[in-house]
C-alpha cells in the first residue's frame, strides 16, 4: 500500500481567516506526502487517500484531516472498516513542538498499519454491511417493511394521489399519513422540514416530483444517506454542526414518538451526556463524523439473543422450519393431534359432563315417553322433563368448580392435578352454567308454548288421565299454571337467572359497552358480584319449585333436594370457613405506593400461621369500599418475605375506589424513591388512618406448579407478570440464603429437617413485556435486587417496552444510542430506570425458545405464561414444536389473568 497524492497543483482554498484575529478554520485539499506547511492562527484540512497496491479495482480509504498550530485531529474517514478507525485516531497529535515531523511519522506508521493488514485482505469496495456499519445501517431505516423500503413504486405514487390537495401538492400535515407514519406525526413533520431544507423547499407542500425525491432519500438503503438525513433533522441551520440545544430537542422528539415521558423529561441531562461522549475538547458542537462514529460503535451487550452453539443452533433451526403441508387430510390431522395433545384434560371432562347430561336426558325422556300425560302433551312434557333432570344436575355441579378451598386442597395434595384440571375451574363454571341456560330455555320453553295449551284444549277423554295431576276441573285459563306454586317459582327463577347471567357478561361485567350513564350505573362489576348473589334466593325457589310438582306427588319422586344436598353443604362450610378466617387475618399496611400506569402497590404484615407458595392468590376486602365485596390478587412477594404485598391495577370500581382511598394518605416520594405517591408508615405515633384490609387465602394458582422444573421460562405482559414476580423473588431469595450459607452466617436447616426439599430451581428465564416505560416501576426493587445479588446470573431478565420501535426504525435509533451510553458509564438503564436494559418492541418468542433449548438439552422446562389470551396460542404451539423437535421438553401452563 502506498500514499497516493491527489493530483493538484496548488492547495485549493475553502476558508478564508476570519478578520478578528480570532483562530480561523481554512479548509485546504491536496496531498500529504510533501512538506507540511501551516501558518500561526489558521487551521487546514489536509487529506490523503491510502491506496491498496494489491487490488485491481484501485480503490481508497480517505482520511481527512483538521491541521491546526498544536493539532490533528480526525475529521472524516471514508472507507476502510472499524480497524480503519481505530488506526486513523493514531494520527491525532496535540500541543507538539514539530508538528511537521510527527504527522509525517505517523502517516508513515498508518501507511504501514495498512500494508499489514492488507497482506491478509483487502479493501475491495466500501463495504457498510459489515461489523459496526452493518449494525447501523440497521439502526437508520426510516421506512418499515409494512410501507415500502423499494423504492417509488404505483402503491406510493396511488397513495400521494389519494391525500394531495385540490391544486395536485401534499401538505406537511398528510405528508405523515403518505409515508405510513400515522403514529408519529411530530417525527414525519420533521423528518419532511429536513428534507425540504436539504432540497431547498420553503413552501409548506410539496408536488408529486418533489415528494418522489423525499421517497428515495428516505428509502435510500446506504448507510451515508441514512446518517445524512438523520444528520439534517438535528442540524436545523445546516451549519453542519450540531449543538447541545439542538440534541436536546431530537431527544425530547424521539422519546415523544416512542411514548418515552420520562426520558422526555430529562432530555437536556441526556443531551449533556451526548456532548459530552462525543465533544471532549468542549467545542460546543458536534459534527457529521462525531455521529458515524457513535453509530460505528459496537453496542455494549446485543439485544438479540445469542447461542453458546452455532451448530446446534442451525441444526434446530432447520428442524423448525415451518413447512407448509398441502395434503388437507394430514393437515387437519396435524392440528387435531396438537388440540388433543394439549385438551386431553379438558376434553375428557367435558366428554364426561356432556355424556351424563345426555344420559339424564335421555332416562327421563323414555320414562315419559311410557307414561300417560305423553298421550296429552307428547314430545313437549318428555322435553321439558329431560331438560329438568339435567338442570338438577347442572345446578348441583356448578357449585363444585367455586369451591375454592376444596380446590385448592385437591390441587396440592392429591395427584388428582395429573388428570383434572383444576386450574380451568373457573371456565368450567361457566360452561355448566351455558348447560343451565340450555336447559331452562328447553324446560320452561316447552311447558309455556306447548305442555299447557295442549292441556288447554285437551278433550274431556283426553283430560281423563290427568284428573290425579291436576283436578278434576281442567284448567280453564293458562293464568291457573302461572298462579300456582309450581308456576310462579319457575318464572321468578327465569327472570333472576336472566339478570344474573346477563350481567356476567364481559361486555357488561367490564363496562365495554357504550350506554347511557343512568344504564351504566347498573353494569360492572358491582352489578356482576351482586346480581350473582341472588343464588340464593334462586336455590330457594328451586327446591321449593321441585318439591311442589304436578306430575310427580310421592315424595322420593322429588329429586331435586338429593341432587342438592352435598353440593349445598360443601358450599355453605366453604363460606363459613372463609368468614371465620378472614375475620382474624387483619392485615396492618407497611406501605402504600402508587405507580404510573393505574397501579396500587401494597405491603401488609403477615398474619401468624400465614403460608403461601410463589404463584398463589389472595381474595382482598375493604369494609370502606364494600363491606361484602371480596377480589382476588395474585401475591407478589415471595414466602421468605417478612411481608406480605400485591400489586393492583384499577380496571374497575371497586379498585379505582380502593386506590383513592390510599391515595389520600400518600405523599410524593423523594428523590430516591420510585412511584408518583407513597406513603411508608413508620412506628411513630403520627400513624395516617388507614382503611382496614381483610385478607382470604391463599389459593392454589397454575404458576405454584415451577418447583417442579429445574428450569423456569417465565413470560408476563403488563400487571401478568404480578404472579411470577414472586417467583423470581423466591429463586433470588434462595440464591441470597445459599449464599449466607457459603459464608456462613446462617445455619442450614436442611440438616435438622431432612423431610425440607432442596430448591430445584436452578435457572430462570424472565420475559416482561409492557406498553408503558411507567410500568417498570412496579417491580423496579426487584430488577436492582436481581442484578445486585445474582452473580452467577441464575435468573435471566429480559424487559420490553412494547410503545418502542423495534432495531432497525429511525425513530429510535437515538434512544437506543442513548442507552448504551448511559448504561455503559452509569450502570442503569434509562427505559426502565433500573440495572437491567430494556429491549424495544416485541420479542420473537421463536427466538426465545430457540435460546433455551439450546442452553437446556436433554432437560425438562416450565413455561408460566400470564397476560392477554391472544399470545397463549402462540406460546403453546412453540412448547409444543420445541418439545418434538429438540431433546428439551417445555410443559406449558397459562396463569388466569
Amino acid at each position: 500500500m502506498e500514499i497516493q497524492e491527489n493530483q493538484h497543483d496548488s492547495w485549493s482554498e475553502t476558508g478564508s481567516s476570519a478578520g478578528d484575529g480570532s483562530s480561523a478554520r481554512v479548509g485546504y485539499s491536496g496531498p500529504l506526502s510533501g512538506p507540511l506547511v501551516t501558518n500561526k492562527k489558521n487551521s487546514s484540512k489536509r487529506s490523503a487517500r491510502f491506496k491498496d497496491t494489491n487490488n485491481d479495482d484501485q480503490s481508497y480509504v480517505e482520511i481527512t484531516l483538521d491541521v491546526r498550530d498544536d493539532s490533528v485531529s480526525v475529521q472524516n474517514i471514508r472507507g476502510g472498516d472499524s480497524e480503519t478507525a481505530y488506526l486513523a485516531t493514531r494520527l491525532e497529535r496535540s500541543r507538539t513542538s514539530s508538528l511537521s515531523s510527527q504527522l509525517s511519522f505517523r502517516l508513515r506508521q498508518v501507511s504501514q498499519e495498512f500494508k499489514r493488514m492488507t497482506s491478509s485482505k483487502s479493501f475491495n469496495k466500501v463495504d457498510r454491511t459489515k461489523s459496526g456499519a452493518a449494525r447501523a445501517l440497521k439502526g437508520l431505516k426510516f421506512m418499515t417493511k409494512n410501507v415500502g423500503t423499494e423504492g417509488w413504486s404505483d402503491v406510493v405514487a396511488m397513495r400521494f394521489d389519494q391525500l394531495a390537495a385540490g391544486d395536485g401538492t401534499l401538505p406537511k400535515s398528510r405528508f405523515a399519513q403518505c409515508i405510513g407514519m400515522n403514529e408519529s406525526s411530530e417525527f414525519a413533520s420533521e423528518l419532511f422540514d429536513a428534507l425540504a431544507r436539504r432540497k431547498g423547499i420553503t413552501s409548506s407542500s410539496i408536488t408529486k416530483d418533489e415528494f418522489r425525491e423525499f421517497w428515495e432519500q428516505i428509502t435510500d438503503q446506504s448507510f451515508d444517506a441514512r446518517v445524512q438525513t438523520f444528520f439534517d433533522m438535528v442540524d436545523k441551520n445546516l451549519d453542519g454542526r450540531i449543538t447541545e440545544e439542538e440534541v436536546k430537542e431530537i431527544i425530547a422528539l424521539s422519546a415523544s414518538a416512542n411514548k418515552l415521558s420520562k426520558i422526555q423529561e430529562s432530555a437536556e441531562e441526556y443531551a449533556a451526556l451526548i456532548m459530552e461522549e462525543l465533544d471532549p475538547d468542549n467545542l460546543g458542537y458536534i459534527e457529521l463524523y462525531n455521529l458515524e462514529m457513535l453509530l460505528l460503535q459496537a453496542p455494549s451487550k446485543s439485544a438479540n439473543l445469542v447461542t453458546d452453539s452455532r451448530v446446534l443452533s442451525q441444526l434446530i433451526s432447520e428442524k423448525l422450519v415451518p413447512t407448509k403441508d398441502r395434503n388437507i387430510i394430514k393437515k387437519g390431522y396435524k392440528g387435531l393431534a396438537y388440540f388433543v395433545e394439549d385438551n386431553w384434560k379438558r376434553i375428557w371432562v367435558m366428554a364426561l359432563w356432556l355424556s351424563i347430561c345426555a344420559g339424564l336426558f335421555t332416562w327421563k325422556f323414555i320414562q315419559y315417553k311410557h307414561r300417560a300425560v305423553f298421550d296429552v302433551m307428547g314430545y313437549c312434557v318428555t322435553t321439558a322433563k329431560g331438560a329438568a333432570e339435567t338442570l338438577k344436575f347442572n345446578m348441583a355441579l356448578i357449585l363444585l368448580p367455586v369451591c375454592r378451598n376444596t380446590i385448592t386442597w385437591l390441587r396440592s395434595r392429591t395427584k388428582l392435578g395429573v388428570a383434572v384440571p383444576f386450574d380451568d375451574n373457573i371456565n368450567f363454571h361457566k360452561v355448566v352454567a351455558l348447560g343451565i341456560a340450555v336447559g331452562v330455555g328447553l324446560h320452561a320453553g316447552a311447558h309455556l308454548t306447548c305442555d299447557f295449551p295442549r292441556l288447554l284444549h285437551a278433550t274431556d277423554d283426553e283430560y281423563e288421565p290427568m284428573k290425579p295431576f291436576f283436578g278434576d276441573e281442567r284448567p280453564d285459563d293458562y293464568w291457573w299454571f302461572v298462579k300456582g306454586t309450581e308456576g310462579w317459582t319457575g318464572v321468578v327463577m327465569v327472570v333472576l337467572m336472566a339478570i344474573a347471567y346477563t350481567l356476567a357478561q364481559p361486555w357488561f361485567r367490564r363496562n365495554r359497552l357504550n350506554l347511557p350513564k343512568t344504564i351504566k350505573k347498573l353494569t360492572g362489576f358491582n352489578a356482576f358480584w351482586y346480581s350473582h348473589h341472588l343464588f340464593v334466593i334462586v336455590y330457594a325457589l328451586f327446591i321449593v319449585h321441585g318439591y311442589f310438582l304436578f306430575l310427580s306427588k310421592k315424595w322420593y319422586k322429588k329429586t331435586t333436594w338429593m341432587y342438592l344436598a352435598v353440593p349445598i353443604m360443601l358450599y355453605a362450610c366453604e363460606r363459613l370457613i372463609r368468614a371465620l378466617r378472614s375475620g382474624y387475618k387483619s392485615v396492618g399496611i407497611l406501605k402504600v405506593a402508587v405507580y404510573p400506569g393505574n397501579v396500587l402497590a401494597l405491603h401488609m404484615s403477615k398474619p401468624q400461621g400465614f403460608k403461601y407458595t410463589s404463584g398463589q392468590y389472595i381474595f382482598v376486602n375493604c369494609a370502606e369500599v364494600s363491606p361484602f365485596q371480596w377480589h382476588p390478587f395474585s401475591i407478589t412477594s415471595a414466602p421468605g418475605d417478612d411481608y406480605l404485598s400485591i400489586h393492583i391495577r384499577t380496571l374497575g370500581d371497586w379498585t379505582s375506589q380502593l386506590k383513592y382511598i390510599f391515595s389520600k394518605v400518600c405523599q410524593p416520594p423523594s428523590v430516591d424513591q420510585s412511584g408518583l405517591l407513597r406513603a411508608d408508615i413508620g412506628q411513630g405515633n403520627n400513624k395516617p388512618r388507614l382503611p382496614r384490609l381483610l385478607i382470604d387465602g391463599p389459593y392454589g394458582a397454575p404458576a405454584q406448579d415451577y418447583k417442579k422444573y429445574d428450569v423456569l421460562l417465565l413470560v408476563g405482559l403488563g400487571i401478568g407478570a404480578t404472579p411470577l414476580i414472586s417467583i423470581v423473588k423466591d429463586v433470588l431469595n434462595n440464591i441470597k440464603q445459599q449464599k449466607e450459607l457459603e459464608e456462613g452466617t446462617v445455619e442450614s436447616t436442611v440438616t435438622k429437617n431432612n423431610k425440607k426439599k432442596p430448591f430445584a430451581t436452578k435457572r430462570a428465564y424472565f420475559y416482561w413485556v409492557t406498553r408503558e416505560q411507567g410500568s417498570f416501576e412496579w417491580f423496579k426493587g426487584v430488577m436492582n435486587e436481581v442484578a445486585e445479588y445474582d452473580i452467577d446470573g441464575v435468573i435471566e431478565l429480559h424487559n420490553y417496552c412494547t410503545s418502542v420501535y423495534e432495531e432497525g426504525d429511525a425513530r429510535s435509533a437515538l434512544i437506543t444510542m442513548l442507552q448504551s451510553l448511559h448504561h455503559a458509564k452509569n450502570g442503569v438503564d434509562i427505559v426502565s430506570g433500573t440495572r437491567v436494559k430494556t429491549h424495544f418492541a416485541r420479542p420473537n418468542w421463536r427466538t426465545v425458545y430457540k435460546h433455551v433449548a439450546l442452553k437446556h438439552t436433554d432437560e425438562k422446562v416450565g413455561v408460566f405464561y400470564c397476560g392477554a389470551p391472544g399470545l397463549t396460542g402462540e406460546l403453546r404451539r412453540l412448547a409444543q414444536d420445541f418439545s418434538r423437535k429438540t431433546t428439551t421438553k417445555f410443559d406449558f401452563h397459562k396463569e388466569n389473568f
